[in-house]
């Protein structure tokens, strides 16, 4: 299950190992279709990758301090630092190709 985070407890979640942060609202469309697709990730990577999530609107401060415009975004963070960023949806291969490159 994908842990759900808040500004206050961001870089507690995500300062070790590599951590997929997925930025969202729930009134964003393509933000509910990823979710699945990051559910099967987790299941399937959950021993290398921890994947988190964070309501942009209800935890503004974090995405404005990463400067992130749109949504879905996703970021990898490795060891506490951003080491990638997509924009936009993204298919289970393409977030598994991106994963590949940090294990």
């Amino acid at each position: 299950m994908i842990k759900e985070i808040t500004d206050i407890t961001f870089e507690q979640e995500t300062s070790k190992g590599i951590v997929l942060i997925d930025f969202w609202a729930t009134w964003c469309g393509p933000c509910t279709m990823a979710a699945p697709v990051l559910d099967e990730i987790q299941e399937e990577r959950g021993e290398t990758v921890k994947i988190v999530r964070i309501d942009i609107d209800e935890n503004p401060e974090t995405p404005r301090n990463l400067k992130v415009k749109s949504i879905p975004t996703l970021l990898i963070k490795k060891d506490g630092e951003i080491v990638a960023k997509r924009l936009g949806s993204n298919s289970k291969e393409e977030i598994d190709e991106i994963i590949k490159q940090y294990i």
